[in-house]
C-alpha cells in the first residue's frame, strides 16, 4: 500500500459528506483540458488516448491546473476519458476530434463481439498508475477525484458510434430490445464498479459518475433504464470497499438534464453529492433534496465568455441561490460549472471565476 502525503485541504471531502464549510470548495469539470496553453503544448505531440494510456503524461496534465490556480482550486480530477470502458470491453474508439466508434453495436447480436470478461487491472491499469502518481505529485495540496461514465451514457456511445443529436439508434434499442438493453447496461455497470473500486485502491479520494446523456431520456425511461444501473454502481462500490476493508469515499452523480429526478436521486440512489446543470435554480434544487445530499454546480460554462463583470454577477447570483433558506451560510455545496469548461475560455477568466467563488461563497459571520 502506497503511503500518500497527508491531505492539507479537505474542504471538498467535508462538503461532500454533508458538512457545513467556511466557504464552498470549488473545481470545474474538464479543468485539465484544452483551454490551458500548457495542455495544448503537450497535446501537440501526443494523440489523445496516448496521453490517457501514459501515466506520466496523464499525471502531468492533471497537475497543470493545480499549479496554475494553486490556492484557488480545491480538487483535482484525473485526466482520462469515460470511453476507456468501451475500449476495455473490446471496442475501438478514435478521437478525431470527437469520439467515434468504427464498429458500433448495431443489434444485440453484436454484443457477442465484446470481451466476455474484463480484467480492469490489465485493461485499465494505466489509469490506476496515473492516479497513484498524481496523488504523490499533488503532495496533499487537494484531494484527487476519480470518475467513470454512467452505463446509459456509455451504452449510447457504443450504439450510436459517437455523439448524437437524436439518439435514435440507442433509443431504438431501449424500445425494441428492452431486455437485451437492460442486460448490456448491467454488464457495463459491472465494469464500472470494478473500475471505480480500482481507482479508490489506487488513491482516488472521491468518485464522480457522469451520466452526460441522462436528459435525453424521459422520466419514465430514466427510471427504467438508467437509474437501476446507477444504484447498482453505488451499492456495489460501497459493498466492495467494505468487504476489502478499504475506507469509503464520497460518491457524486452528475446526471445532466435529469433535474426531474432530483427527488428520487436524493432519496435512495446511494450518492452523497448530486451535480446540477445550469437549467435549475440552486434554491429550487435545495428545496427538492431537503438536505439529504450535498449539491454541486452550477454556472453555465458559457458565462466564462461574457467578461469579468458577467462572471462576477453570475457567481454572486449562484452563491446567493445556494445560500437561500440556510441562514446565509454555505451548507453542503461544491461550486462548479453546470457542465464542462469549453476550449476557448481565457484561463485568466477562469482564475476570476475561482476568486469570485472564494469571495461570494464565504459563510456569513456569526
Amino acid at each position: 500500500m502506497v503511503e500518500f502525503p497527508p491531505l492539507r485541504n479537505d474542504l471538498l471531502l467535508r462538503a461532500a459528506r454533508g458538512e457545513k464549510t467556511e466557504r464552498a470548495p470549488v473545481w470545474i469539470m474538464r479543468q485539465a483540458g484544452r483551454y490551458l496553453p500548457e495542455f495544448r503544448a503537450l497535446r501537440a505531440n501526443h494523440e489523445f488516448f496516448e496521453i490517457c494510456r501514459t501515466p506520466e503524461l496523464a499525471t502531468e496534465i492533471t497537475l497543470q491546473p493545480i499549479r496554475r490556480y494553486s490556492g484557488l482550486i480545491d480538487a483535482s480530477i484525473i485526466f482520462s476519458d469515460i470511453l476507456v470502458i468501451p475500449q476495455a470491453m473490446g471496442m475501438e474508439v478514435l478521437m478525431n476530434p470527437g469520439p467515434s466508434f468504427p464498429d458500433p453495436l448495431n443489434t444485440p447480436d453484436d454484443v457477442s463481439k465484446l470481451n466476455q470478461t474484463v480484467d480492469v487491472d490489465k485493461e485499465l491499469g494505466y489509469v490506476f498508475q496515473a492516479i497513484t502518481q498524481t496523488r504523490i505529485g499533488l503532495d496533499g495540496e487537494v484531494p484527487l477525484i476519480g470518475f467513470c461514465g454512467a452505463p446509459w451514457t456509455l451504452f449510447a456511445y457504443m450504439i450510436e458510434g459517437g455523439g448524437s443529436k437524436t439518439f435514435t439508434k440507442a433509443k431504438m434499442w431501449l424500445f425494441k430490445y428492452p431486455e437485451e438493453s437492460k442486460a448490456l447496461l448491467l454488464r457495463i455497470a459491472d465494469v464500472c464498479v470494478d473500475f471505480l473500486v480500482g481507482q479508490v485502491k489506487a488513491g482516488a479520494q472521491l468518485l464522480q459518475i457522469f451520466d452526460s446523456w441522462a436528459g435525453e431520456l424521459s422520466p419514465h425511461d430514466f427510471s427504467l433504464f438508467s437509474l437501476p444501473t446507477l444504484k447498482h454502481i453505488s451499492s456495489r462500490v460501497r459493498a466492495r470497499l467494505s468487504t476489502q476493508n478499504i475506507p469509503q469515499v464520497p460518491l457524486t452523480l452528475f446526471a445532466k438534464g435529469a433535474n426531474y429526478a432530483l427527488d428520487e436521486l436524493a432519496k435512495d440512489s446511494g450518492y452523497d453529492v448530486l451535480g446540477l446543470d445550469w437549467c435549475i435554480d440552486p434554491s429550487v434544487a435545495r428545496e427538492i433534496v431537503q438536505g439529504k445530499v450535498a449539491l454541486q454546480g452550477n454556472m453555465d460554462p458559457n458565462v466564462l465568455y461574457g467578461g469579468r463583470e458577467a462572471i462576477e454577477s453570475a457567481v454572486k447570483r449562484m452563491c446567493d441561490e445556494f445560500k437561500k433558506g440556510n441562514n446565509g451560510e454555505v451548507g453542503a455545496w461544491i461550486a462548479n460549472l453546470g457542465h464542462g469548461i469549453t476550449p476557448g475560455v481565457d484561463p485568466e477568466d477562469v482564475r476570476w471565476f475561482f476568486e469570485c467563488v472564494h469571495k461570494y461563497s464565504a459563510r456569513a459571520k456569526a
